[in-house]
């Protein structure tokens, strides 16, 4: 008898499997369709101009989140932020979610309505509708999902295939940092479990900490382009990683990336805690996840228009996909970029 073959998730990755999963499948009223599987959200043409965009997340417990430290509360608030940020990536506004949730008999009345404040909270914060959703058994932990509608312009839409050679780079806020308080978050689980007593050493690491536990979508990004008078000629957020975000955006547009280290963007906090745990701040900037800032590339002409902004940083430009994807670090050197972000299925 002949053996199945059996491919493991991890030797294909997330992506990998997208992209088997999408194969064979129609889109059926395809005329209505403009963009599907493989941008932050999905796209159809609602006829008058603009462009509806929908995009789902999960989060899991055990795997996106740990509520040793995570307030049910900020978990909530999460939840909304991270999908609102998939619309900021299209350069579109959000306007409703879906929540479905599914629950153990370890969580009171109580401990539900803590999460749903958190979700309100963030509704209210990026003036989003909460229009339906499920709740259901989990005998594993704590799941949310959560999809979001939104929509843009249809001359505004900003896919991640769509850079071009000599387009600028450029990032919003600071990254690394949700990195980095996670290492403070997960330091201190470590110590409450074997001293219970102790008190976490959080002195000077509100702020990291805050971005991994109640982090912020950009929506303030999409104002502040079309106020410039600048059109991204590709988008993405900062989910699993810098290094990684541009690798979706080089891979589909075909080209290339050069950075410079010394103008990507980290806050001071970030630097101290990376001296700390004695890691590379270089690894913290490119392969920490879930700064859910906005990395997006301009064509030159935008130069004089965003280069003083206080909240931009152009950190970088495009290059032909012959060259790969390099960053010069602080001493000059120039080492190929690697993908080392959030990865779904290790083994």
């Amino acid at each position: 008898m002949a053996t199945e073959k059996r491919t493991e998730l991890s030797q294909i990755g997330e992506f990998g499997l997208i992209n088997r999963l999408k194969e064979g499948f129609s889109h059926q009223n395809s005329n209505l369709l403009v963009k599907g599987i493989g941008d932050d959200a999905a796209v159809w043409d609602l006829g008058n101009g603009k462009y509806q965009l929908q995009s789902t997340d999960l989060l899991v417990e055990g795997v996106h989140f740990d509520l040793t430290y995570t307030p049910l509360k900020h978990l909530g608030y999460k939840a909304i932020a991270v999908n609102v940020s998939d619309i900021v990536a299209m350069n579109g506004k959000a306007l409703f979610v879906v929540v479905g949730i599914a629950v153990s008999n370890r969580f009171s009345v109580e401990a539900i309505e803590e999460i749903y404040s958190g979700i309100q909270l963030a509704c209210e914060k990026y003036n989003v509708l909460l229009v339906g959703g499920d709740t259901t058994t989990s005998r594993s932990g704590l799941i949310l999902s959560v999809t979001v509608t939104g929509e843009v312009s249809s001359e505004k839409v900003t896919y991640r295939n769509t850079a071009n050679v000599n387009d600028l780079i450029c990032i919003s806020g600071d990254v690394g940092a949700a990195y980095m308080g996670l290492q403070v978050l997960e330091r201190e689980k470590q110590v409450y479990l074997a001293h219970p007593d102790m008190q976490p050493e959080l002195d000077m690491k509100e702020y990291i900490i805050k971005r991994q536990l109640r982090p912020e979508a950009r929506i303030d990004m999409v104002q502040t382009l079309e106020q410039l008078g600048v059109q991204p000629t590709a988008m993405i957020d900062v989910s699993d990683g810098l290094a990684s975000e541009l690798f979706h955006i080089c891979s589909q547009s075909s080209v290339g990336a050069y950075l410079y280290e010394e103008r990507i963007p980290i806050h001071p906090q970030t630097v101290e805690s990376i001296n700390e745990f004695q890691l590379s701040p270089l690894t913290a900037m490119l392969n920490g996840g879930e700064d859910y800032e906005i990395v997006f590339t301009v064509p030159p002409s935008a130069h004089e228009r965003i280069r003083n902004h206080p909240d931009i940083s152009i950190i970088g430009y495009i290059t032909p996909s012959s060259d790969g994807l390099k960053v010069e670090t602080r001493g000059g050197s120039v080492a190929s970029m690697q993908s080392q972000g959030w990865n779904h299925f290790k083994p």
